[in-house]
Formats: C-alpha cells, sequence, structure tokens
C-alpha cells in the first residue's frame, strides 16, 4: 500500500448527513432548487460541494441531477438539500397563484374530454 485509501465512497451517509437519517423538508428526486446567496465556507465538506454545482449553473438544478454530478446516493443528496434549504442556503421556486388556470376552465375541459371518450 502506497498510503490512506481516499476514496470518497468510504464515508458512510449518516457521516456526510451529520448523522440526520431522513429530510425534513419535501425534498423529492424531481425537486428543482436554487442557490441563493450567502457563505458557504463554514458549511460541512459535502454541501460546500453541492453548492459548488450551482457556481456555474444558470438556474436550478434537480436533486437527482445534484446526484448525479457527486456521485452520491440519492437519498443523501435529499438530506444534504434539505439541510442546505433549512439554512437558507438553497431555496426552491413556487409557482405564482396568478399563473393557476381557473377551476370552472379545468371541469370544463376535463367535460370537454370526457365527451371524446
Amino acid at each position: 500500500m502506497t498510503g490512506p485509501r481516499r476514496d470518497p465512497d468510504m464515508v458512510r451517509p449518516y457521516v456526510r448527513t451529520g448523522g440526520q437519517v431522513s429530510a425534513r423538508a419535501d425534498v423529492r428526486l424531481e425537486s428543482v432548487v436554487i442557490a441563493a446567496t450567502g457563505p458557504t465556507d463554514t458549511l460541512p465538506p459535502d454541501a460546500r460541494r453541492v453548492m459548488r454545482l450551482f457556481a456555474g449553473a444558470q438556474g436550478g438544478l434537480a436533486v437527482a441531477d445534484i446526484a448525479a454530478a457527486l456521485e452520491l446516493p440519492p437519498s443523501t443528496v435529499r438530506i444534504l438539500v434539505s439541510s442546505l434549504m433549512d439554512s437558507g442556503h438553497l431555496t426552491s421556486p413556487v409557482a405564482a397563484i396568478d399563473d393557476q388556470p381557473d377551476f370552472d376552465l379545468l371541469q370544463e375541459v376535463l367535460r370537454g374530454l370526457r365527451s371524446m371518450v
């Protein structure tokens, strides 16, 4: 052997997440998150790796894309993203209420679709 092995996969998921075993927020693999501003120098190493992905990104990233880019288990990334959302480093875009179609219009479309079948 030439020295200690520095394989990132040797670190257990519960160590990467600081002992957390589940995501605190409603964070799914298809959830899109956006980086907020703020210092990242006090974050744990894996959280800093997540935040570095947003350095060159224009817009948001899906949790699944973050997991793939970092080559980490999706469940671990969900917990990391959840923690970063709780600390204010990441945020999730919310659809504007005004952009929602009228309920009566949706009912009319549904009736039209049912009449076609």
